[in-house]
């Protein structure tokens, strides 16, 4: 796998786990009683995106060192 390639697919696997990460713990305005005027009562509260992020980056790296090591180990 070269570096580009390497890159691509760790890329990809990051915003899977991304889409998979983002609606854990999240509770709306709706459910906190605390909904704003003009907004969504279905949008979060606080979506702790930083949090979020740094969770997919360590999950996606797990993730990613499991298809290096497949990819390496059956020459693909």
């Amino acid at each position: 796998m070269t570096i580009a390639g390497g890159l691509a697919v760790y890329f990809v696997i990051w915003w899977t786990v991304l889409f998979a990460v983002l609606p854990f713990g999240v509770r709306s305005q709706a459910e906190a009683g605390e909904v704003t005027d003009g907004t969504e009562p279905g949008a979060p509260v606080l979506p702790g995106l930083l949090k979020k992020a740094l969770i997919t980056s360590v999950i996606a790296g797990v993730v990613f060192a499991l298809v290096w090591y497949i990819w390496a180990k059956f020459d693909l």
